[in-house]
């Protein structure tokens, strides 16, 4: 990114080869940690900061970077480098005590998380003791006390779980690059890599990148966006952002962002600067692009891209728009479309019929965000498990959570759709399932779910869907409808008619015969 103007961060990468080292070994070589510092004190010198200064500290990030996009299921620390004594020294200089504070929760949050196995919902019980006490609905609403108080709060869920937080940043350092080199081998990674058929891969990188802060204020924030739209493949950029937050407060839907479109107009100069350097980047890597940035008081830095994933639809008009461009060839073109794209192009749709019909317009329950598109109907469950038992059991089902999280991943393959109550279009749930060609509808504040009773009710008229129910989703315009609709297999042709013609003019191309068992199966085989 940094070679073909890019602004990005600076930093450094340990490579993959050293994942399988950390894999064998539980450890990397003492030459390794001692690169790790050198360049560390070469970002020192270049920015003018020091690693655990009590005055002005240059803090980390660390985050996972493997050959092929894994979204949601390795694991990133931020905010690396602050202690009880840096904390102040970060607020001293900015003349922000409540971003330096608020940056200093998140890392015990995320620290204890990924790196020591800490529950999240043990932070985020006390999260939402401290919000309900001061009676603030975000976490925004917070003083720069109320945080302090929170930094004590998690502090005790360390003490709780018998756990130690170091204050030493090279601990703190050496600790998080270790926990991401092991999230290759967690069990969510290898389910994902599994369900994908991604192999021959030996591990992830692991990204160390200055800290650029996006939780400065009304003139910082952070996002996550796709240079084409991953659900329709249309040529308009698609994402979001939140003023005044942290990465992870996007993908985890721990408040609604706003679409990307909007960042113009409350941050004109870093949108241009961002609509460039993602331009830049699609030109590059010749695909559509799935981008995180921050603005840190007005200056956009681009923090990781990756080739985003995509439906089948998508990919077909992508393919065939980035030719059409003079981006990539017609034989580039055909290596973007997978077998699972083409697929998901005969999975089923509503029908136009059930469309106008009064058990779907008159059933429609609830609406949230078109997170992915097209039809599904199933029975009613809320944990993974549950997916995939009924699942095996040839059972189709919609799984139904509050949020969804890496560790869903195997539930989410199990549904036939997926329903969140939080997050936004590039939450984890929209993500994976639009990679996954699953119907998707995510932030529905429409309803309640409950893990615990196993319910899903309607906020407006208390309607209450139970385990079992039959319940369907349009991922298309993200609605909710109560029962079963029916549903529509699409056909072979146009923009996929085409994409095989340019299939057929490669050379080398094998002749591939059709298994038809009746008449109407071969005339579809033949495109008649």
């Amino acid at each position: 990114m940094s070679k073909i103007g890019v602004d990005v961060p600076p930093g450094f990468t340990l490579t993959t080869p050293l994942c399988q080292v950390y894999q064998k070994e539980d450890d990397l070589p003492a030459a390794v940690w001692s690169g790790v510092r050198e360049n560390v004190e070469r970002i020192e010198r270049d920015m003018g900061k020091k690693f655990g200064s009590r005055d002005n500290p240059l803090l980390f990030s660390c985050r996972s970077g493997a050959a092929m996009s894994m979204p949601g299921m390795m694991d990133t620390v931020l905010n690396i480098g602050l202690n009880d004594e840096t904390v102040e020294g970060l607020a001293k200089a900015t003349d922000n005590p409540r971003f330096a504070w608020d940056s200093y929760r998140r890392l015990l949050d995320m620290f204890g998380e990924v790196v020591l196995g800490i529950p999240h919902e043990d932070f985020e019980k006390r999260f939402d003791k401290v919000k309900e006490n001061a009676n603030a609905k975000s976490d925004v609403d917070l003083t720069v006390d109320e945080l302090k108080l929170l930094c004590d709060e998690y502090k005790q869920v360390y003490k709780e779980q018998n756990q130690y937080f170091p204050a030493d940043p090279y601990e703190q350092l050496h600790a998080c690059v270790k926990a991401v080199f092991g999230s290759w081998m967690t069990p969510r990674a290898v389910k994902y890599r599994e369900i994908n058929n991604i192999r021959n891969l030996i591990g992830t990188a692991t990204n160390i990148q200055t800290m650029v802060f996006g939780n400065l204020g009304d003139d910082s924030g952070t996002g996550v966006a796709f240079s084409r739209n991953p659900s329709t493949g249309e040529n308009v950029m698609y994402g979001e952002y939140l003023i005044n937050a942290q990465g992870e407060d996007v993908v985890a839907g721990i408040r609604t962002p706003e679409p990307i479109r909007k960042m113009k107009e409350v941050l004109p100069a870093a949108y241009e600067k961002f609509l460039e350097n993602v331009d830049k980047l699609e030109h590059y890597f010749k695909d559509m692009q799935d981008v995180e940035f921050t603005v840190e008081k007005g200056k956009l830095w681009m923090l990781q891209c990756r080739n985003g994933k995509r439906t089948g639809v998508a990919a077909l008009k992508i393919a065939i728009d980035l030719v059409n461009e003079g981006i990539c060839t017609k034989s580039e073109a055909l290596l973007k479309v997978e077998p699972t794209h083409v697929e998901q192009l005969l999975h089923p749709t509503f029908s136009p019929d059930a469309l106008k019909s009064d058990a779907y317009t008159k059933g429609v329950v609830a609406k949230g965000l078109p997170g992915s598109p097209g039809a599904a109907v199933g029975r009613l469950v809320f944990t993974p498990k549950q997916a995939e038992d009924m699942k095996a059991n040839g059972e189709s089902v919609i799984l139904a959570r509050e949020v969804t999280s890496p560790e869903d991943v195997g539930g989410m393959w199990a549904a036939a759709g997926i329903v969140t109550a939080r997050g936004g279009m590039t939450s984890h749930a929209a993500v994976v399932a639009r990679g996954w060609g699953k119907p998707c509808v995510c932030g529905c504040s429409d309803i309640v779910v409950s893990e615990v009773n196993d319910t899903l009710t309607i906020k407006e008229t208390n309607e209450v869907f139970r385990a079992g129910d039959i319940i369907s989703l349009n991922g298309t315009t993200g609605e909710v409808i109560r029962g079963g609709i029916e549903v529509n297999t699409p056909t072979l042709g146009g923009g996929l008619g085409l994409l095989l013609s340019w299939a057929d003019q490669e050379e080398g191309v094998m002749k591939v015969l059709a298994n038809a068992d009746s008449g109407p199966d071969a005339m579809q085989a033949a495109g008649k």
